[in-house]
């Protein structure tokens, strides 16, 4: 570890590093505890590297949900050089191991929660190496070699400072229903040619602030990130699952300063009663960067009138970064914007034929990087071509304006990516499903506004025989069995007709906007599916 977790160790011997609120009490490790175990993560990755067992681009796979290992196997694995892999903790097995092999992760990562699926994708994709934490009474977690036991057989000496940094590899589905891997982009990896440049970079806006508060799921980019703060020196509370209440709690509690949350985050905070919100003091926060979705101007509001103005958007994506901001008070100023570009980035309004528009008319909102870079999807080539109509020039999807100030508002999406509770939901994954089961002639899921999640992900059912529609309720459960549940859709309904042209396609937008206006012709009064 830097020599700041033994600064910190000696300055502070009883200070905590890192908070793990665990459901049987909180987990509090020191900056010794830190420094022991990173030490020996990055020395038996180092060798494992050294060995060839990581592959050329030396990868590492975490398939675990929030805990202090989970933060110490990314941490372990980027003092040692080695590129982790967050996995997102819903997938089956089966869409796992598609991750695991695609990005030849020679080792993997579970907990408790995900160890019988990982071994299961661990053996389908090949993968020899299972390393997990509290896995002794977990059914189906044969193999998997635990955590402390691996950690003990490494050496406590610092990793050497010369090691090349590696950055993540983020997994982001695409409209071929399969994910595509892409590096964490220059603009949220630290730079640094040796790690000791590196982390003398990391932290970014962050660094100015005390005690870090990750709240969501750490296979995301922007709690991915925070976590790393804890090279920066900053120690960090690590939320298990988001709950209102306990948030507040842990804002109480330790003091903390910074976050990352979503808007879904903001509406159960405000959903609390009165009483508790007024019960947490939470005057120690400075900066929460708000992510994920564009927020209902009404909830922005009222998060500004209750922690104050200590919000500012960031927009954007895993394979770019941030695009734009915005802080709360020119917010006030500017109400329902997501900002404004940010270097290297600069926003344009585009018509279909890419001719740029004036401002304060709608059309395609695109970014121009002036490093040329612009998305890059390292396995994808041809994801790659499309998603940059011209060098440097790509899209996030979405439909908007620019005013007078280049102040960028979104109004629209003309992906097909739906964005509910922060996570980005692609409807060809659950559609290219559906269309196999034997009930099923036709289907189109379409995102449709929830109150709590921004967005819900529908499944509109052709059926094969019009008159013995299927069961909705079954094929919910049907999809279930084989698809992750966040990615299926929250309803479904059997129509007659999802309106494809002559060429066979669906225009989204149109079917959306049909069935929210009550035009398609529904055979049966289907019950709500997937509502977990």
């Amino acid at each position: 570890m830097p020599t700041f977790a033994k600064e910190h160790a000696q300055a502070d011997p009883d200070g905590f590093a890192l908070v793990d609120r665990r459901p049987d009490g909180d987990r509090v490790l020191t900056w010794d505890d830190v420094d022991e175990t990173l030490n020996r993560c990055a020395d038996l990755l180092l060798a494992a590297a050294a060995r060839g067992d990581l592959g050329p681009d030396h990868r590492v796979a975490v398939f675990a949900e929030n805990s202090a290992e989970t933060a110490l196997a990314h941490l372990g694995a980027l003092l040692a050089g080695a590129s982790s892999v967050p996995v997102n903790f819903h997938l089956t097995a089966e869409e796992a191991a598609y991750i695991l092999s695609d990005s030849g992760s020679g080792i993997v990562f579970v907990g408790p929660e995900t160890a019988e699926r990982g071994v299961a994708a661990a053996r389908e994709a090949g993968v020899d190496v299972v390393i997990g934490w509290d896995c002794d009474d977990v059914e189906g977690a044969d193999g998997v070699t635990d955590w402390a036991e691996w950690l003990a057989g490494g050496n406590h000496v610092d990793p050497p400072g010369d090691t090349v940094p590696r950055p993540n590899l983020l997994y982001t589905s695409g409209t071929t229903g399969r994910p595509k891997g892409t590096e964490l982009p220059p603009t949220m990896f630290a730079g640094g040619t040796t790690m000791d440049e590196h982390v003398a970079e990391i932290g970014g806006g962050f660094a100015a602030f005390g005690t870090h508060l990750v709240v969501g799921p750490m296979y995301h980019t922007g709690p991915l990130s925070g976590m790393r703060l804890l090279c920066a020196g900053k120690p960090s509370v690590i939320l298990r699952k988001f709950d209102a209440e306990n948030t507040l709690d842990a804002i109480e509690r330790y003091a903390t300063e910074s976050s990352v949350m979503v808007p879904t985050h903001f509406v159960r905070m405000l959903a609390l009663p009165d009483e508790v919100k007024e019960r947490y003091d939470v005057s120690s926060m400075q900066m929460i960067a708000h992510t994920g979705a564009k927020c209902p101007v009404d909830v922005k509001a009222a998060m500004i009138r209750w922690f104050g103005p200590v919000f500012r958007d960031a927009y954007g994506a895993s394979e770019v970064g941030t695009v734009c901001t915005i802080s709360s008070e020119e917010w006030m100023e500017h109400q329902g914007s997501v900002g404004r570009s940010v270097p290297p980035f600069t926003a344009l309004i585009l018509d279909e034929e890419l001719n740029e528009l004036p401002a304060n008319t709608e059309g395609r909102l695109y970014f121009r990087d002036a490093t040329g870079r612009g998305v890059i999807y390292p396995n994808d080539p041809d994801k790659t071509a499309a998603a940059n109509p011209e060098p440097g020039l790509f899209t996030l999807g979405e439909i908007g304006y620019l005013d007078d100030e280049g102040y960028v508002y979104i109004t629209d999406r003309f992906s097909d990516m739906v964005v509910s509770g922060g996570a980005n939901i692609y409807p060809a994954e659950a559609e290219q499903v559906l269309i196999d089961h034997p009930d099923v002639a036709d289907v189109g899921c379409v995102g449709v506004p929830h109150p709590d999640m921004g967005e819900m992900l529908v499944g509109l059912v052709v059926p094969e025989d019009e008159s013995t529609p299927p069961d909705t309720s079954q094929l919910s459960a049907w999809l279930r069995e084989r698809l992750t549940h966040y990615k299926c859709p929250r309803e479904y309904h059997v129509v007659t007709d999802l309106g494809r042209n002559t060429m066979g396609k669906i225009n989204k937008r149109a079917l959306r906007d049909a069935w929210l206006a009550g035009e398609l012709t529904e055979l049966t009064a289907a019950p709500a599916g997937d509502t977990a």
